[in-house]
């Protein structure tokens, strides 16, 4: 196993921080709340631009932890980052780094992301959902508009993968 550097646990530390401030941004003004896993995700990309999964994964664990401690109570608004967002960085990676057939990928991400919409939707919304058409059909909905809107955000998070891992070879080279 490669041991990791100093440089390389800087940049888990820095995108741990940057993630939980985002994170703790987003759930307490609550409108930016997707805002804030968006950014959080793009944070936590920069152990992965020097390949480093073990700081990634520290990262990745250390802004869950913190986001929970600082956003006590608010659990149910943490989860989708949790269960999807907080882990789609890696598993792109994970993806190019095996070379596995990009359709293929996106369709099991797109089933992962759909099922954690469930999974978030039946705890959190199902209770309060008052449209019985969307009780009814949340599984087509969430199938097709969930997919629609995934292939959109996996494609963004690729565009920001490459701005972030091009800052990161920019911050090395001083």
């Amino acid at each position: 196993m490669k041991k990791i550097s100093a440089y390389e646990i800087a940049l888990a530390s820095l995108a741990c921080a940057i993630s939980t401030v985002l994170l703790t941004i987003g759930v307490y003004s609550e409108i930016l709340l997707f805002t804030g896993y968006l950014l959080a995700c793009v944070a936590l990309m920069m152990p992965l631009a020097k390949g480093s999964y073990v700081g990634y994964v520290l990262a990745y664990v250390a802004t869950c932890i913190l986001s929970f401690i600082f956003n006590v109570g608010r659990f149910w608004d943490l989860l989708p980052f949790v269960m999807f967002f907080g882990l789609h960085p890696l598993v792109n990676e994970l993806q190019l780094k095996i070379k596995i057939n990009r359709w293929v990928a996106c369709l099991i991400k797109a089933l992962w992301f759909d099922g954690t919409m469930y999974v978030i939707w039946r705890f959190v919304f199902a209770m309060t959902t008052t449209i019985p058409f969307v009780d009814q059909y949340i599984i087509p909905i969430l199938l097709i508009g969930g997919t629609a809107f995934f292939i959109l955000y996996d494609y963004l998070m690729y565009q920001w993968r490459a701005a972030v891992y091009n800052l990161v070879k920019r911050i090395g080279r001083k």
